[in-house]
């Protein structure tokens, strides 16, 4: 019998080499796919939800031009043809509403003085929430993305199960920690078909099928900042709170002004419009006193953390240090630390060497090994 035979699984399918690839592995393996994309953008572009008939989609075998994020009309137009060469139902959902709590969300924090991270929140409150619900209600028994990361089943002694969320094996494209966010419940019911994959092997496993998106390039950019200006974004939706004020110097010295605090991110060096016999970064933002504070390289190193808003997804840590693996942003590698649960659920990760900037807004994400943790949203850092 099929792996998954009888068992239905929506896909996220958002255009892109990974998910195409993603849907393929599970229809071979015997699973009832259902494709669906996730319609984040502008309220032109699409009904509610629109229920392709891919019997008559038109079949170019090459995918669209499209722009660096990954919910364009191309896109869609990209996972609707791969739909069709795998003979799969394929569905469009409308999220534009949902996704705008996302957009709010990035203002928000860049006005507060914080950096976010929306790829995270668009996990959390789109795909293992928004596309659950749709899931659940069309009866099917899992959703499946293209994510480079891993779902394991672990059988205990006691006969207990559990699952678990692991990096992907090539950890340079590993993902886990945009998933760290997902809950206990619904990662049961996840499926990562290329975790196990490199890049190479899930574009050549796609040219293998004949889908024409292997080799379509990898989106890059927040897909509603295509230009990548954040603090453009952050000035059109909230202008009276972008002004200009003082740069500071960590003894509260005024060394220059900015035009605006949402401009800067935490170890910044470049276009800082301050001279000094030395390079300076940026130390930190205070929304309140409008202020960007600077200072040298060393002045970036700080050796612990808080963090609020956690997720665990194994027991939580108690007032018992725990021994982990931590990470403070995407592209970075997880280092040695412990964590320490804090009242609220909260938790202090204390990092065995003193790291560089670390940066309210981001994520922090725990690992033993590759197993993920847990994370949180951290809040400060502490000397």
């Amino acid at each position: 019998m099929a792996i998954g035979k009888g068992q239905k699984v929506v896909v996220a399918m958002s255009g892109g080499v990974d998910s195409s690839v993603a849907a393929a592995l599970l229809k071979e393996d015997g699973y009832e796919v259902v494709g669906c994309f996730m319609r984040l953008g502008s309220e032109e572009d699409a009904p509610d939800v629109e229920a392709c008939d891919t019997s008559t989609t038109p079949n170019p075998r090459a995918p669209k031009a499209h722009h660096q994020g990954c919910c364009s009309v191309n896109d869609a137009a990209d996972a609707r043809l791969v739909a069709a060469m795998l003979d799969v139902p394929f569905y469009v959902l409308n999220f534009r509403k949902d996704f705008g709590r996302v957009i709010d969300y990035f203002v928000d924090e860049y006005n507060r003085g914080r950096t976010p991270n929306p790829c995270v929140r668009c996990n959390d409150w789109l795909k293992f929430g928004r596309l659950v619900d749709y899931a659940r209600s069309i009866d099917a028994d899992f959703i499946a993305s293209g994510h480079y990361a891993r779902v394991r089943r672990v059988r205990h002694g006691d006969g207990s199960e559990e699952t678990q969320l692991l990096r992907g094996r090539d950890h340079r494209k590993d993902q886990s920690y945009v998933l760290f966010g997902a809950k206990r419940d619904r990662l049961e019911h996840t499926l990562l078909p290329i975790g196990d994959m490199e890049k190479h092997e899930v574009r050549a496993v796609a040219e293998s099928r004949g889908l024409p998106v292997f080799n379509k390039p990898d989106s890059q950019e927040i897909c509603f900042v295509p230009d990548n200006d954040y603090a453009g974004l952050v000035r059109r939706r909230t202008p009276g709170k972008v002004a200009a004020g003082d740069i500071v110097d960590a003894a509260g010295a005024v060394v220059g002004r900015h035009d605006g605090h949402q401009n800067y991110t935490i170890g910044q060096r470049r276009g800082l419009g301050v001279s000094a016999s030395l390079p300076l970064y940026v130390l930190g933002r205070n929304a309140d006193a409008n202020t960007v504070t600077v200072g040298g390289r060393e002045d970036l190193f700080a050796s612990a953390l808080t963090a609020d808003q956690t997720n665990w997804l194994v027991d939580p840590p108690t007032d018992a240090p725990r021994r982990c693996l931590a990470k403070i942003r995407y592209n970075s590698e997880p280092v040695p630390a412990t964590a320490i649960a804090l009242p609220g659920g909260r938790v202090e990760v204390r990092f065995d060497e003193p790291i560089s900037a670390i940066t309210p807004g981001q994520a922090v994400v725990c690992y033993d090994g590759d197993v993920v943790l847990g994370g949180g949203w951290i809040d400060r850092t502490l000397s």
